[in-house]
């Protein structure tokens, strides 16, 4: 019985060789596409970071611009308050008849001099006449009873200072922001109303003075949404409602200052708006700068350092594409080394006539196959074969003939050899060697005979051989190497002299002879 499996050198070092070189080449490649990640991760974490930090810093700029705005309104109300409190609260004393109107006019020149926001003070009577005011003149016949603040007075028994709406100053013909309040009789009964008007030009002209994008807004419009002064100034904006606006809906019932991202209902502008209400009064703030004026420095450096990357990944992506072609190129010279070298280990061990192994091959297995009997313990068989009358067939045919005769009888015994482990092989001139490791003397000398039998079907003509065909004689050994001190030595010494016998015994057959007797340990 013949079993077992004999590796291929030349197969593993071609395999070994394709195993180190794959890797290396997908370790290189990996670690280029780590690092381009790794410049693409980093720059755009820092892109993130500046977009971040862009929208931040826009958010504490104008919910700054809205608290100094707020507190802006809020000291110059505050300062018309105060004094038209104090005006109602001298008037109502004296009475509304008994007015010392002379030194009222004195006094409401003096104050509107000092506080360089107002436009003018101005006292009215229950009908709406001027009664005092810091003007030097007065208007005839004039009468502000169709004002809506007077109306609102003579309506609302309210002792609160009222903020109107932005009205034309019928004196001057400026724009103002009226503050009133009303007068009463000691009865309770309306006697009049204290006014109190803030230049818009003054607001505007204070709002001016920040420094923000030319898509940027500043607004003061009072709790119901109505616009008092706007940045750009547009006369025809004010008085619009504000009502509508995102800010308006959905944040002012729910928190009196924030920061929102919000279209404007005035020009349809996306900002980022900080909004304050006044706690005082029924006042808004807003201060808004352009998302677009806050995103396109970022966006500048963005591209700027997208323009970067990508020039550092096209180098990166040249520079491994060239360590890649090279570290290719390398692998292919080295595999073709490799080849090359299996090439010439394979002719130096091969037999160059019939393409079978050749002794020195024979020598370099024998060694190895009787180590791994040994340790396995399982029997090696050796076989000599030698082409009966083989001088006769060259000087009867010639040598090419004889060639192609030896090539003949190669093919026969390579065929016949069929597991991975068994090795053929010529030995010299017409001399071959059969090599069969784990097989016992029965399958070897089975193995033999179909090798006989088939080189008789072939019948190769020998007119110089008492067969009249070629032949072969065989000398079979077979020993147990885990048994028996056994070298390939003895091994080939022994299959020699089985050949020897089978020749004496008149050739076309095969002798076997036994290193080690069955029953023998």
């Amino acid at each position: 019985m013949r079993s077992g499996k004999q590796q291929d050198d030349e197969g593993l070092l071609s395999a070994t060789g394709d195993a180190r070189a794959v890797p290396l080449f997908r370790l290189v490649a990996s670690f280029m596409v780590v690092v381009m990640l790794t410049f693409v991760t980093v720059e755009g974490w820092r892109i993130w970071r500046d977009y971040r930090h862009a929208l931040l810093n826009a958010q504490d700029a104008v919910s700054n611009l809205a608290r100094a705005t707020a507190q802006h309104a809020d000291d110059a109300i505050r300062q018309v308050d105060a004094i038209t409190a104090a005006l109602a609260e001298r008037v109502e004393g004296d009475g509304l008849a008994h007015l010392d109107r002379k030194r009222l006019h004195r006094l409401l020149h003096q104050q509107a001099e000092i506080m360089p926001q107002l436009h003018g003070l101005f006292i009215y009577d229950a009908q709406g006449y001027w009664l005092v005011t810091d003007k030097t003149s007065v208007p005839p016949n004039a009468n502000n009873a169709d004002r809506d603040y007077f109306v609102f007075h003579r309506t609302h028994p309210s002792r609160e200072v009222h903020i109107g709406s932005v009205i034309k100053s019928r004196s001057t013909n400026d724009l103002i922001i009226p503050i009133s309040r009303r007068l009463d009789y000691p009865d309770g009964s309306f006697a009049g109303v204290l006014l109190g008007t803030i230049k818009v030009d003054w607001f505007v002209r204070y709002y001016g003075d920040f420094k923000i994008d030319q898509r940027g807004a500043l607004v003061l419009a009072k709790r119901d949404g109505t616009i008092l002064v706007r940045r750009p100034f547009s006369e025809k904006v004010l008085g619009r409602s504000l009502a509508q606006s995102d800010i308006f809906l959905n944040h002012l019932p729910y928190a009196d200052q924030g920061v929102a991202e919000a279209k404007a209902v005035v020009d349809g502008t996306q900002r980022i708006y900080g909004y304050r209400a006044l706690s005082t009064y029924p006042l808004v703030a807003e201060a808004g700068l352009s998302r677009d004026s806050v995103i396109e420095p970022w966006r500048h450096d963005m591209i700027k350092s997208v323009l970067v990357l990508l020039l550092l990944l096209i180098g990166l992506s040249a520079f491994a594409w060239i360590v890649l072609r090279q570290l290719r190129e390398r692998i292919a010279i080295e595999r073709a080394l490799l080849q090359a070298h299996q090439t010439l280990r394979a002719l130096a061990l091969t037999d160059s006539l019939t393409g079978l192994g050749n002794r020195r091959r024979l020598d370099k297995v024998m060694e190895s196959e009787l180590g791994r009997a040994r340790r396995q313990d399982y029997p090696v068989a050796v076989v000599m074969l030698d082409l009966d009358y083989f001088k006769r067939y060259n000087d009867r045919y010639g040598h090419p003939a004889g060639d192609q005769c030896l090539q003949r009888v190669g093919e026969v015994l390579q065929a016949a050899i069929k597991r991975p482990g068994d090795l053929a092989v010529r030995y010299g001139g017409e001399e071959f060697t059969l090599l069969l490791p784990d097989t016992t003397a029965e399958g070897a000398s089975t193995l033999v005979q179909e090798i006989l039998h088939t080189l008789r079907r072939l019948a190769i003509e020998h007119g110089a051989s008492p067969l009249g065909i070629v032949s072969i004689s065989a000398g079979i050994a077979v020993g147990q190497p885990a048994h028996l001190s056994l070298t390939a030595a003895t091994l080939m010494a022994a299959a020699d002299a089985a050949l020897y016998q089978a020749k004496a015994q008149g050739r076309d057959r095969s002798c076997l002879t036994l290193e080690v007797a069955e029953g023998e340990a």
